[in-house]
């Protein structure tokens, strides 16, 4: 009989398994998750890039993913473009400082977004006001918007040209879900961008 903390630990694993196979049991996010990687290909085949924004533990997530896809995924490449506009401490407070918090994904977005290129926009409440703002400025500037988030998604659905819905409303079960799905992803357009590569 497992004690109270290894029970903790268990139930925790049943609900990630069980949101995991939500999510690999809906032909939806399944598609959605082709498109994001199909839509990322086309950018970088046409020399763009990827943006990434998120908060929290969500900015790490962003993190993770440039990284991936800059560095390597499953085998040695070149480096792909991608920008967390999560990581530059200065430029954060400086705006979060002179103009306001809800614009720090905004202005640093108008600086270095390019028509063509792809946000990833991160937010488990699907409501944070800098990741709506990024969105809103990503649809001015041309950049194909994709928003990542649970199913609390109202405010996002609209600004996004594609959104992958994971199917929870608790922070931790989103962010898990979402980091599976940018995995699939990042395999997806490595293999694909690198097609001499080893394959999975």
């Amino acid at each position: 009989m497992a004690d109270k903390r290894e029970q903790a630990v268990l139930d925790h694993l049943r609900r990630s398994r069980e949101t995991l196979e939500r999510a690999a049991g809906d032909r939806n996010v399944v598609g959605t998750i082709v498109a994001i990687a199909d839509r990322v290909i086309a950018a970088l085949r046409a020399g763009g890039k990827v943006l990434l924004v998120g908060n929290g533990g969500s900015a790490a997530d962003a993190q993770h993913i440039a990284a991936e896809l800059v560095g390597r995924y499953a085998f040695d490449r070149a480096p792909m473009a991608a920008i967390a506009l999560t990581t530059d401490t200065s430029a954060l407070t400086a705006i979060g400082n002179d103009y306001a918090f809800g614009l720090v994904f905004d202005r640093q977005l108008r600086a270095l977004g390019r028509k063509g290129d792809v946000l990833i926009a991160m937010s488990t409440s699907g409501t944070s006001p800098n990741i709506i703002a990024a969105l809103k400025a990503a649809r001015e500037l041309g950049i194909t918007t994709v928003g990542f988030t649970g199913t609390r998604s109202a405010q996002m659905q609209p600004l996004c040209d594609l959104i992958l819905v994971a199917p929870s409303d608790q922070t931790p079960l989103i962010q898990q879900t979402y980091m599976s799905a940018a995995h699939a992803i990042c395999a997806m357009v490595e293999q694909e961008m690198f097609p001499a590569g080893p394959r999975r």
